[in-house]
């Protein structure tokens, strides 16, 4: 059974544009240093779908979708020194971060605002819209997805998001 998940990504780190310019639309999504975001990450199985959601940007939103192409696997930019994500407590024959690698599916023609999501009826238990989240991965459940997926519709009159 398919799972969701939303993955935070600041635009002027890595955009989903950026990863429409990557090699075969796909990249290893690193640097996760967050235990919970971790075992989100862990829990993931190829074919699961996720929101490409902007953060900290002005207004932050949903823009797209993407697909798990590769299952969780040990974050080998914990083990470069030279790596902004480099953990001394990590290493290869004992990892403590793990990435997947996910593959764009969908830009949408407009972002879904946070503001505007937090209007959509259904969403008030998702947690994006929870007071205080930051987690960078989180699940969303299939009812939110498909909820989501319908504002989209609606929001951009766009009918070949994947269900």
């Amino acid at each position: 059974m398919v799972q969701y998940w939303l993955f935070k990504s600041e635009p002027t780190t890595f955009s989903i544009d950026d990863l429409v310019h990557s090699p075969r639309k796909t990249t290893c999504w690193e640097g996760v240093r967050n235990y919970q975001a971790r075992n989100f990450l862990k829990s993931m199985n190829v074919g699961d779908l996720g929101f490409f959601y902007h953060s900290n940007t002005d207004p932050p939103a949903i823009v797209g979708i993407v697909k798990v192409v590769k299952a969780a696997y040990p974050d080998s930019f914990a083990f470069d020194s030279r790596s902004r994500y480099f953990d001394p407590r990590s290493a290869p024959d004992s990892p403590r971060w793990f990435l997947v690698d996910v593959q764009f599916v969908e830009k949408f023609p407009q972002a879904l605002h946070l503001d505007q999501l937090r209007a959509v009826k259904g969403l008030e238990k998702m947690e994006l819209l929870r007071k205080g989240s930051r987690l960078s991965i989180q699940p969303v459940r299939p009812d939110e997805w498909q909820r989501v997926l319908d504002f989209a519709q609606h929001n951009t009159k766009h009918s070949s998001v994947p269900k």
